[in-house]
């Protein structure tokens, strides 16, 4: 069983930064690819981005694309979301996930194991 979780979300202004941590337990931490995603007020939960085992693979959603970056420590068994110039449409709440052995897709039924979320509100 894989339990991760997710801390580092707050309130910040717009143009600000922010760096979300998961740490995961349970499981082989190394092995596995991870990923983010964020569900705002009244919408479906998307995709933000995911990260290789190793850290060398990254795939990122074009709204954050540039803005963000995924990365890992595996040593720690976490993984970070570095989020700059943040605008008032990050506002969210952001799930740290595993993407299922096997799959390749940016779906949520693509993952499995699901953090709690973490609030990440920019303000205008």
């Amino acid at each position: 069983q894989v339990q991760v979780a997710e801390s580092g979300g707050g309130l910040v202004q717009a143009g600000g930064s922010l760096r979300l941590s998961c740490a995961a337990s349970g499981g082989t931490f190394s092995s596995y690819t991870m990923g983010w995603f964020r569900q705002a007020p009244g919408k479906e939960r998307e995709f933000v981005a995911t990260i290789g085992w190793s850290g060398r693979i990254t795939d990122y959603a074009d709204s954050v694309k540039g803005r963000f970056t995924i990365s890992r420590d595996n040593a720690k068994n976490t993984v970070y979301l570095q989020m700059n110039s943040l605008k008032p449409e990050d506002t969210a709440v952001y799930y740290c996930t595993r993407r299922r052995p096997g799959s390749r897709g940016r779906g949520s039924d693509d993952y499995d194991y699901w953090g709690p979320g973490t609030q990440v509100t920019v303000s205008s």
